[in-house]
Order: C-alpha cells, then structure tokens, then sequence
C-alpha cells in the first residue's frame, strides 16, 4: 500500500500508546520512509503539558525499540522536533504529513506556509483518535492520571 517516498509525523510520544501506535503505523503503511519530529525537550517545556513528560532520549529509546519490534527501524528517521513546523518548513522532499483528527489544523497550517515558501503541498493523511474502553480518547495525560493504561482500558473512575 506504500503511496509515498517519504512521509512526516510529530508528537511527544511520550508513554507510547495505541493512539501514538496507529498514527506510526499509518505513516508506515503509506510510506516508504517515515521522518518522525518527536519534540525536543525544549519544545516540551514551552507546549505546557498538563503532566510531567519523559526526556527526550527516553522517549527516542522507547519509539526505538518498538520500531524493531515492529521492523521497521531501518525505513525511519528520527529528529528533534523544536517548533511545530520541524522539517516541514525545511526540506522539499516531504510527500505526506501523518496527522491525527486532532492536529489537522496543523497540517493545514504547515501546507499554507509551504505554499508561500514556493513549496508544494504535502498530502495530510488524517488518522482517526483511538478510543479508550470508555470512548473518551487515549492521551498521555489520561495515561499519567492513572485512569487508563496504554491499550485505553479503564484503571480507575474520576469523579
């Protein structure tokens, strides 16, 4: 199903779940190479996440691994995602960029500023959010309050 010589991805990826799982997963199926941003921890401490956040190399360890489990590490390239725009904003050979529903603005915003760059457009592939046992989204923030673990099953209720 491969489309793409090369598709984009950012994020945190910070307690890899099977939200994070399904977007890299997308990015592999329609790619042949796959960049993923994974933000810096610079970066992290300017968004203000609403939870602490593992250090950058934990979280490239971390996606390192399950890349070879998942065999795909030799099709990947991982770089420090410092701003919201990473590579995007940079290089011209860029196809697709693998968005959530969630960040599709984003991908949107990053196709205007490439087109006034002179760059084309990358195609925006948009995953949908994986739903918890709850329906609620899995998010990392969900994750850190303890009220699902990585899978989206349900650990404790908050009131």
């Amino acid at each position: 199903m491969m489309r793409y010589k090369k598709v984009a991805v950012g994020g945190t990826f910070d307690e890899l779940h099977s939200g994070h799982k399904a977007l890299l997963g997308r990015a592999f199926e329609v790619g042949e190479r796959v960049v993923i941003g994974l933000t810096s921890d610079a970066f992290v401490a300017r968004i203000r996440k609403p939870h602490r956040t593992a250090l950058f190399a934990d979280r490239c360890r971390g996606l390192e691994v399950y890349l070879a489990e998942q065999r795909v590490l030799e099709r990947v390239e991982i770089v420090a995602l410092n701003d919201p725009y990473g590579l995007t904003l940079l290089v011209r050979d860029i196809d697709a960029l693998i968005v959530s529903v969630d960040t599709l603005g984003m991908g949107q915003l990053i196709n205007q500023k490439r087109r006034a760059r002179g760059y084309s457009s990358l195609v925006l592939v948009v995953v949908d959010m994986v739903p918890a046992q709850n329906y609620g989204v899995i998010s990392t923030t969900r994750i850190r309050r303890g009220e699902i673990d990585h899978s989206g099953r349900i650990l404790s209720r908050v009131i």
